[in-house]
């Protein structure tokens, strides 16, 4: 488990999203636009150019990882600006995002292995790659702790698929419940999979026995 700082956020956490191999999920209060460093080998990292988060996720969805965004504001209008020029490769059920007025809680699961848990949205002062002297003091946990990972993705998956809903003393005021608009529906946790195959692996290995 490490403590993570300012701008480790971008270097522990955002960049770790570009290398995942089976799901992102993302839960944020607050959805912004993001800028990220050019891919590696591409005329734009070369020449020192940022790009939008939503390059990531359309490069994720492209290698079929699950890519699930939660959040609660309306996102910014560059932000879905962006979304829209990429609305023919980013769609369900590569790329999602549902809405709840009540999310406040940030955390970022990636590949049911590795967990963020902190105070960063998805912002460009949050999680982007400004300078320190333009970026928000945040703090937060990275862990591959398995309860923590289990527990995070559990909450996150009832919030998902709307089971909150019934329940919540704010639906008069909700504009889209997400129990009606996606019918409480939604496939299992992609993230507790990963792990069991991970675990698999790891007692596979010959140092890891005896």
């Amino acid at each position: 488990m490490s403590l993570i700082l300012d701008s480790a956020h971008y270097e522990r956490v955002t960049l770790a999203i570009a290398r995942a191999k089976v799901s992102v999920w993302i839960s944020t209060a607050n959805v912004k636009q993001l800028l990220v460093q050019a891919p590696i080998g591409t005329r734009d990292r070369a020449r020192g150019k940022y790009v939008p988060i939503a390059d990531t996720f359309q490069s994720l969805v492209d290698r079929g990882v699950q890519v699930r965004l939660l959040h609660a504001a309306l996102p910014s209008r560059p932000f879905r600006e962006e979304l829209a020029l990429r609305a023919t490769r980013l769609v369900r059920p590569g790329f999602e995002m549902r809405a709840c007025p009540r999310v406040h809680l940030k955390m970022i699961a990636i590949d049911g292995a590795l967990l963020y848990l902190g105070s960063a949205n998805l912002t460009g002062a949050g999680l982007g790659a400004k300078s320190d002297g333009r970026r928000n003091f945040e703090m937060g946990l990275l862990t591959d702790d398995e309860w923590l990972l289990d527990q995070a993705q559990a909450r996150f998956d009832r919030i998902w698929r709307g089971l909150e809903c019934a329940a919540c003393r704010m639906r008069a005021k909700c504009p889209a419940p997400i129990d009606v608009v996606y019918g409480g529906a939604a496939p299992p946790p992609a993230g507790p999979v990963a792990r069991s195959k991970r675990r698999q692996m790891r007692v596979a290995r010959p140092e890891r026995l005896g």
